[in-house]
């Protein structure tokens, strides 16, 4: 059987929800390049979100908002190497990583820039990027955390490589996206909200392809 562009990502989100509370499964202790994941912010217990609408404002690219329905599927983001950069299938990711982070549903990559945000004035997070229209830069990440690797059961800080501002929450609600909150880039690392940490997902065991040395590259 021959997939779709848009079956995949469908069958990722069907395929994370059934392994939602393996957390214990051997060899998953470490968030892995490949993986499927939702990000959770701690403080306001709100997920990474993205969905096919653009900001009404700022640079018009596709918006990033924090949501509060744990189940909702357009919340599930694809692991990938910084721009540029190969990665291997099942590697863990150390701290201090560079990675980008694809929007399943959408394909296209969480983006910031010097770009105002909506609602707060802070710096605006968008998605930005796909088959189309590459991925440039402003969608590098770097993995911020207190261990030798990014732990699934850590909280972690995401910060844009470009800008040096830290993904976080603002605390401000959308009138018209009922349950979303305003995500932004904040510049101070000793800010409130910017701690993330890994829910629910489909991280792919090291070992599965340690035996087939598969490599997996995104450009």
């Amino acid at each position: 059987m021959i997939l779709s562009s848009e079956t995949i990502p469908l069958l990722l989100s069907l395929l994370s929800f059934f392994f939602i509370g393996s957390t214990t499964a051997k060899g998953t202790k470490y968030v892995t390049y490949g993986s499927v994941i939702k990000l959770m912010n701690v403080d306001f217990n709100v997920r990474l979100h993205s969905h096919d609408i653009r900001y009404g404002s700022g640079s018009g690219q596709q918006s990033v908002t924090g949501i509060e329905v744990k189940e909702d599927g357009n919340s599930y983001w694809l692991v990938k190497a910084e721009y540029k950069k190969q990665y291997i299938r099942g590697k863990p990711i150390k701290c201090n990583d560079i990675i980008r982070l694809e929007h399943v549903a959408t394909k296209k990559n969480l983006h910031s820039h010097l770009v105002t945000s909506p609602l707060s004035g802070k710096q605006e997070i968008s998605a930005f990027g796909d088959f189309r229209r590459p991925s440039d830069s402003g969608d590098n990440w770097q993995i911020v955390c207190q261990t030798d690797f990014w732990e699934r059961n850590d909280t972690v800080m995401l910060k844009h490589v470009d800008t040096n501002a830290y993904l976080s929450i603002s605390g401000r609600s959308y009138t018209h996206l009922v349950g979303q909150m305003e995500v932004i880039g904040d510049y101070s690392y000793n800010s409130q909200h910017l701690q993330w940490k890994t829910m629910e997902g489909l991280f792919v065991h090291p070992a599965d392809f340690k035996a087939h040395h598969f490599e997996h590259t995104e450009l």
